[in-house]
């Protein structure tokens, strides 16, 4: 059956038989996708390797044109279901703007990743409407939880996802139901004010991040909160933030204390520690999707309706 996104546009689950591109808009690869490839295939899809795999120009996977020519080509091919991003680091930006993603309004399909893809997730999430997968890519592959690759199967191929989480003391109570935007907070401010850039109004808001000192985490969410994107949630969801840095001089507070201090006027539910992100148990979500969150006192509650 299709999946839906902000407005109803549907996209084709996968099947069997299907063909799935791994393409690399952003950082070279250090290693082959075979592990990725033998998981692919083991699922019953076939699958495509773009140019870009195999691409190295300074530390990107091919110059900008040579990436954008990559995603063009499966965005323009209708056998293609899904465009798996083989992997992230910096780069999206560079290219996304040489890129015409219009054929996805007839030929809606599936793109697939996490952090610097985040740039594409909110730009076909607010320009096409689209919903898109947060999720494992190849190179993440050989260090990936089975859990985590099972949900991205899921994801996939349209089997129900559902998540019980362990509470954290400073999580917020309360129950939701929107849309999920989100993904690398890096990312969310890198796209601020551009064509990229996400409503998020009555949205459920997913962030997660990796390698940040924690004052730029505070100036992150703050600089969202003085855009007005913080004030009309209907909740947020805070995934991993590993590699966190401090300066010789403790910035005073803990990730969860960071985020409560912010949204602290607002009332809408706040949840941590949900596993998305870098972590090798980077469980699957779908962004641009309706979804469900309940933060009780013992357990949080995530489903998509």
């Amino acid at each position: 059956m299709p999946a839906f996104g902000l407005s109803d546009t549907p996209i084709p689950y996968l099947k069997k038989g299907d063909k799935v591109a791994i393409t690399c808009p952003a950082k070279k690869l250090p290693i082959p996708m075979t592990d990725a490839v033998n998981l692919l295939t083991g699922w019953g899809l076939e699958v495509v390797l773009g140019k870009t795999v195999n691409a190295s120009y300074h530390q990107f996977a091919g110059d900008d044109a040579f990436r954008a020519a990559d995603l063009q080509r499966f965005i323009d091919d209708d056998s293609i279901k899904a465009i798996i991003c083989a992997r992230g680091g910096y780069g999206t930006i560079r290219m996304v703007d040489m890129v015409n993603f219009n054929r996805l309004q007839s030929n809606p399909k599936w793109l697939v990743g996490f952090s610097d893809i985040t740039l594409l997730h909110s730009h076909i999430i607010t320009n096409y409407n689209l919903p898109c997968i947060h999720g494992q890519m190849p190179l993440n592959i050989p260090d990936a939880s089975s859990y985590s690759l099972e949900t991205l199967r899921k994801a996939l191929f349209g089997e129900a996802i559902s998540y019980r989480i362990e509470p954290n003391p400073l999580n917020r109570r309360g129950e939701c139901q929107g849309i999920l935007v989100g993904g690398n907070l890096s990312l969310l401010l890198a796209v601020s004010g551009s064509v990229s850039d996400l409503d998020y109004n009555g949205k459920i808001l997913f962030i997660e991040d990796v390698g940040e000192y924690l004052y730029a985490i505070d100036r992150m969410l703050r600089a969202l909160k003085r855009a007005g994107k913080l004030k009309h949630l209907a909740g947020l969801i805070a995934g991993g933030f590993t590699d966190l840095k401090d300066n010789d001089i403790p910035f005073g507070q803990t990730l969860p204390e960071i985020v409560m201090d912010v949204v602290a006027e607002y009332d809408y539910p706040v949840c941590f520690d949900f596993p998305a992100g870098h972590i090798s148990n980077n469980c699957s979500l779908i962004l641009g999707k309706t979804l469900w969150l309940a933060v009780e006192t013992d357990v949080v509650n995530i489903d998509y309706p």
